[in-house]
C-alpha cells in the first residue's frame, strides 16, 4: 500500500486540544494524494482543514505535518502541504510559509516552537 502518509499524519495531536488531527477532521484519508513523479520518487500532497477559518495554529499544524512526514515517509518524496481551499482566512500566507524550506528551517530553530511540534508529532505511548 502506497499511502502510509495518511497513517503517519493520523496520530499528530492538535497543538491546543487533547485530540488528534484525524479526530478533529483536520486531516482525513481523502486529504492525502500521492503521485509517482520519478523512479521510486513520489509527490505527496496534503490538504488540511483547520477547525476554524481564523485558526491561529494553521501554520503550526502545517509544520507538524511536514516534520512528521519528512521523518516517517519510507520513500523518496517531495512534499506539498496546503490548507483546503476556502477554509482559512489567510490560506495563501500559510501555504507559502509551510512550503518554504527556509522558513520551515527557521521555525524549527525556535526552541519553543520546536518543543510544541515535538509534542504534537511524538507517537502516544
Amino acid at each position: 500500500r502506497l499511502l502510509p502518509a495518511a497513517d503517519i499524519i493520523r496520530t499528530i495531536r492538535d497543538p491546543e486540544k487533547p485530540n488528534t488531527l484525524e479526530e478533529l477532521e483536520v486531516v482525513t484519508e481523502s486529504c492525502v494524494e500521492v503521485q509517482e513523479i520519478g523512479e521510486e520518487e513520489y509527490l505527496v500532497v496534503i490538504r488540511f482543514t483547520p477547525t476554524v477559518p481564523h485558526c491561529s495554529l494553521a501554520t503550526l499544524i502545517g509544520l507538524c505535518l511536514r516534520i512528521k512526514l519528512q521523518r516517517c515517509l519510507p520513500f523518496r518524496h517531495k512534499l506539498e502541504i496546503y490548507i483546503s481551499e476556502g477554509s482559512h482566512s489567510t490560506e495563501e500566507d500559510v501555504n507559502k510559509q509551510i512550503n518554504d524550506k527556509e522558513r520551515v528551517a527557521a521555525a524549527m530553530e525556535n526552541p519553543n516552537l520546536r518543543e510544541i511540534v515535538e509534542q504534537c508529532v511524538t507517537e502516544p505511548d
